[in-house]
């Protein structure tokens, strides 16, 4: 039976896709071959281009090689984005390893735990980091750890960078045993291609999900995982030609987000990845204008805080052409506002580590709908099924969970078999969030099925209750939790970041409520607050904020 949403994708886009099995390693290479001189990467304003960049990623796998790496063993990375994570991830692909991202914004347990659940043996860090992963070592099974810096590659340093590059040279690791410098490991190798054959089917990467739903699992994506998802990626926005490509670098690498919508995708597409290791809105504003950046794959916080910035009518941003967001719901009126200064059209995604992890967006050049989450990618099956026990298919317009087939789809979570059997049947993801298709063929998420309010019977989603609130003038965020109640079992509880320079009362913000949602739904307590928890990626960490409550209401208790 034909699919409803192939009747809403744009125009040539194809059902399915031819796919070609060629990881992501050897797109570089070709892509080095067909455009050497262009740029690949600028960070901080030096440029490397694509012929540099494969050469550094052959003398990588060759040290990776020689310290005794063999295909399969665990390379880890810990790095915000900067060249030496482009390098040091295709350089353990091309040797046949598989990349381990981890946070920089982790804890040291944290990390202990997911290099040991990892079986990492090599880890690649940042200098300011160093000495704390030199003290873990010994808890974890780490062999070699490799120190990058942030001026290993900006050559000599203009003015401006000078007292980034001055603060950056206190940073020099004493000599300590197995324990090398970025440039010292990419300078005593040679940049002949080491020529490991990597099977198209063997694990690529262990991508961490960051434990908001208990312990952190990592999901096992191939080469093929990784491959064919840049390729449902590049069907979606055919206007982009092989090298028109100018990436906005700002979602982390280490993020699956980041990795495949922008390091993967920039490089398959031989496009130019302009890197924004802090995404702070005045440096994203410069970059824009600075280098005419035409791809924007950014998260809701990141337009919102762009949106905000003072200075944001002194930057011409039009050069943006594509727009792609994920990781949350975007505000309707942030969507109308971002495409009235760039005159682009921003297409919501939805996706899950576990998708590689994009698996919808709204057609790009076709019609989008504020709110959904579009239509699936080329080969990617959906469907909505009961939440009893996820075998009765819902009817458009009722909810349920949300399940996803498709070639981007994990086969599951690394030493984890009971963990994957319960996600995972017949193929099916299990997302566990709570959807719904309209007539046309768009998803759109409701909830996440564990965040479900349940009030006197009645079930609440909480993002209904946070659309509402970013439609209110004063408010820049909020997210809605349910706490206990003796009476009702739960009840709403909102929290709220305002706009800078605004005030309100809880009272206000409950009053808005009531002209808005239905009596049930209102929150009955308000707490302002500077700042909502977030990812890495920019999530809003409800479940993070549901736990600071239940500890605070501990201890009143």
């Amino acid at each position: 039976m034909e699919k409803t949403w192939f009747k809403s994708y744009a125009g040539g886009i194809p059902k399915n896709l031819d796919y070609k099995k060629i990881t992501v390693s050897e797109a570089l290479r070709k892509t080095a071959a067909e455009f050497p001189d262009k740029p690949a990467l600028v960070f901080l304003d030096a440029k490397i281009t694509y012929k540099k960049l494969n050469e550094m990623v052959n003398r990588f796998a060759t040290a990776l090689i020689d310290m005794g790496v063999k295909p399969g063993d665990k390379v880890a990375m810990l790095l915000p984005n900067m060249p030496q994570i482009v390098v040091a991830s295709y350089g353990a692909w091309r040797a046949g390893a598989v990349v381990v991202m981890n946070n920089p914004l982790y804890t040291d347990h944290e990390l202990e735990y997911q290099l040991n659940n990892s079986e990492s043996t090599v880890l690649v860090t940042l200098d300011l980091l160093a000495p704390r992963m030199i003290a873990l070592r010994a808890k974890t099974k780490l062999k070699k750890i490799i120190v990058a810096h942030i001026r290993d590659h900006l050559g000599f340093p203009k003015k401006q960078l000078l007292p980034i590059v001055a603060k950056d040279k206190h940073r020099d690791i004493p000599k300590t045993e197995n324990v090398d410098e970025w440039l010292d490991v990419i300078k005593k190798y040679p940049a002949n291609d080491p020529k490991i054959s990597v099977d198209f089917n063997s694990l690529a990467n262990l991508q961490y999900t960051g434990g908001t739903t208990g312990v952190s699992k990592g999901v096992m994506l191939t080469h093929s995982n990784l491959s064919c998802n840049v390729q449902q990626i590049e069907s979606w926005f055919p206007d982009f030609a092989k090298g028109e490509l100018i990436m906005a670098g700002i979602l982390p690498f280490f993020h699956s987000f980041g990795l495949t919508t922008v390091m993967n995708f920039s490089i398959w597409k031989a496009g130019t990845d302009v890197l924004i290791p802090r995404p702070e809105p005045l440096a994203i504003l410069q970059a824009i204008q600075k280098y005419k950046i035409n791809f924007y794959p950014a998260v809701p916080t990141i337009y919102v805080g762009l949106l905000n910035h003072p200075d944001i009518a002194k930057y011409d941003i039009s050069s943006i052409k594509g727009c792609f967001s994920g990781a949350a719901p975007l505000p309707v009126d942030v969507i109308k506002e971002f495409e009235a200064k760039t005159g682009a059209q921003i297409c919501e995604g939805y996706g899950l580590t576990e998708t590689s992890p994009v698996a919808t967006i709204n057609p790009w050049g076709g019609k989008t709908k504020p709110g959904s989450i579009g239509l699936p990618l080329p080969d990617t099956e959906m469907k909505i099924v009961d939440l009893d026990d996820g075998t009765k298919e819902m009817p458009a317009g009722e909810p349920g969970e949300v399940l996803i087939r498709g070639p981007q789809v994990t086969s599951g979570y690394y030493n984890m078999p009971e963990e994957s059997a319960k996600t995972i049947h017949d193929g099916w993801l299990f997302t566990g969030d709570i959807g719904q298709i309209d007539d046309e063929g768009y998803f759109s998420i409701v909830d996440r099925k564990k965040d479900m309010i349940i009030a006197g019977g009645y079930n609440i989603y909480p993002r209904d209750i946070d659309e509402v609130l970013f439609e209110h003038p004063k408010i820049m965020e909020a997210c809605a939790i349910g706490i206990p109640d003796t009476y009702r079992g739960e009840t709403v509880k909102a929290f709220v970041v305002l706009k800078p320079g605004e005030s309100m009362t809880a009272e206000e913000v409950m009053a808005y409520c009531k002209e808005k949602l239905a009596k049930y739904k209102v929150p009955t307590q308000v707490e302002f607050i500077e700042t909502l928890p977030k990812s890495g990626v920019g999530k809003i960490l409800r479940k993070e904020l549901r736990a600071m409550e239940l500890q605070k209401m501990g201890k009143a208790g």
